[in-house]
């Protein structure tokens, strides 16, 4: 039996992680053109990815935006998938020039207190029938 091919643009995202969600539900949203695609970082899709990018960190608080191939993680990964989003949001993509540095400092402070400021999901969020197919496993 054959793996079924993964689309070419997927957000890894906490899935037990009250900020994670909030942000992966907003992207839905806001995402018409359905470009992006979802899957927890503690499920199989991660794995897979992580098979084959060994870049990708093997913890949860990290969010990675893998886009035809290319891994980009914390905030370079945030604003790397806006640019797949209608206007005005992709024009936040032109924050990456803000050094990696700083917008890394600031992602891994948020990163940080999370599950105390959000909290933490008892499970994983069911998508509605109209985004299952938005989300892997």
């Amino acid at each position: 039996m054959t793996e079924r091919a993964l689309p070419p643009r997927i957000i890894l995202f906490d899935g037990v992680c009250g900020f994670c969600d909030a942000l992966v539900q907003w992207l839905v949203r806001v995402d018409r053109a359905r470009a992006l695609r979802y899957a927890p970082i503690q499920g199989e899709t991660a794995a897979r990815l992580r098979a084959m990018h060994p870049e990708i960190p093997a913890g949860v608080d990290t969010v990675i935006f893998v886009d035809e191939g290319t891994v980009h993680l914390r905030s370079r990964g945030i604003l790397a998938s806006m640019g797949y989003l209608p206007r005005p949001w992709r024009w936040a993509r032109f924050l990456r020039w803000i050094p990696r540095a700083f917008s890394d400092a600031v992602y891994r402070l948020v990163a940080r207190f999370r599950y105390r400021i959000f909290g933490k999901l008892e499970v994983c969020r069911v998508p509605s029938p109209e985004e299952r197919e938005l989300f892997l496993p």
